[in-house]
């Protein structure tokens, strides 16, 4: 699913959402300046694998957070985590670097990527992502995110950053 079959799903599923368009960013520091002017929070999201690519995560964290795997990955229940591979990150998620998105759940209709949460940011109620693009920011509620996994049938697991 492309940025406009995404939007054809959130409205097919009644899930509300406001839309900011910017330049393309790559980074969070890039996307900081680009940030909408509310109380959200701006995710960080890393496409991950275990050393043997068997199984794949999507975790998710503030952007101002720094990312241990080696305290990460005993949470997940591996040894080893490292970088998922772009061929991976495009045919599990449809995306590229720079775009990684919990909104590209939408195309893991198999459900190979697990999504795991920072439990400190599910607190929030107001979450930014971008659509499956760089170049714009969704604003979701809490309520219409967790309706989203809900509806492409992820669950939710949950780590301490």
């Amino acid at each position: 699913m492309n940025e406009n079959g995404l939007y054809h799903f959130l409205a097919e599923n009644n899930l509300p959402y406001q839309r900011v368009e910017h330049p393309a960013v790559f980074t969070c520091a890039e996307s900081e300046s680009h940030r909408p002017s509310m109380e959200a929070v701006s995710t960080k999201n890393l496409f991950l694998c275990d050393k043997k690519s068997r199984r794949f995560f999507l975790v998710v964290t503030a952007c101002e957070k720094t990312m241990n795997f080696e305290n990460l990955a005993p949470q997940l229940n591996v040894s080893k985590l490292k970088f998922g591979s772009e061929e991976n990150l495009e045919g599990l998620l449809g995306v590229t670097r720079g775009s990684v998105t919990v909104m590209g759940l939408v195309n893991d209709t198999d459900h190979h990527v697990e999504l795991w949460l920072d439990d400190e940011i599910w607190k929030k109620e107001t979450f930014l992502c971008h659509p499956l693009v760089n170049t714009a920011t969704l604003i979701l509620s809490k309520q219409n995110i967790q309706r989203f996994f809900d509806i492409t049938g992820h669950e939710i697991h949950l780590f301490s950053a």
